[in-house]
């Protein structure tokens, strides 16, 4: 089984897209452990805040396989990708990491860039993983949540209902 976190962002009907991709994703992949939601501006472009968290599952699958899976569930859920990259979205869901891999594995870049770059993924992957060791740069993601210049990007803690 590989450990593997994976990030979900909404900025529309957030709260309805995001409840409805951790239980997609439950109903794929079991039980989930499931970092606390924040709430940050748009990146990339003008547009309404998102809900940002990480998740946690295990699975059998590769990392192929498991890419398939995760757009099927935001294909299921209204995400259009014809429109530009950085635009608004139903539910986008990224593979953040995959067991310690390091690399392109299936067209998938491994571990995905944003987790040093955007603290809408650093610190909800340090709530779930901080003592666990980014594979490139060998520092826990408590540490590295730590040491981010938290002036970059802002982030609000959002209790969903």
């Amino acid at each position: 089984m590989a450990r593997v976190y994976l990030s979900l962002g909404s900025n529309i009907d957030r709260e309805r897209y995001i409840r409805a991709g951790l239980a997609a994703l439950e109903a794929a992949f079991g039980g989930l452990t499931v970092s606390p939601v924040y709430e940050s501006e748009a990146v990339g472009f003008d547009g309404d805040p998102f809900y940002n968290l990480v998740v946690g599952i295990e699975t059998h699958l590769g990392v192929g396989a498991l890419q398939r899976v995760i757009k099927a569930i935001e294909d299921d859920h209204g995400r259009i990708r014809s429109g530009p990259k950085f635009s608004p979205r139903t539910l986008d869901i990224d593979i953040l990491t995959y067991d310690d891999w390091v690399g392109e594995v299936e067209g998938v870049v491994l571990p995905r860039d944003e987790v040093l770059k955007n603290a809408f993924v650093l610190l909800p992957l340090a709530d779930v993983a901080g003592e666990e060791l980014h594979p490139q740069v060998q520092r826990t993601y408590a540490d590295l949540w730590a040491e981010y210049d938290k002036s970059r990007q802002a982030l609000w803690p959002v209790n969903l209902p």
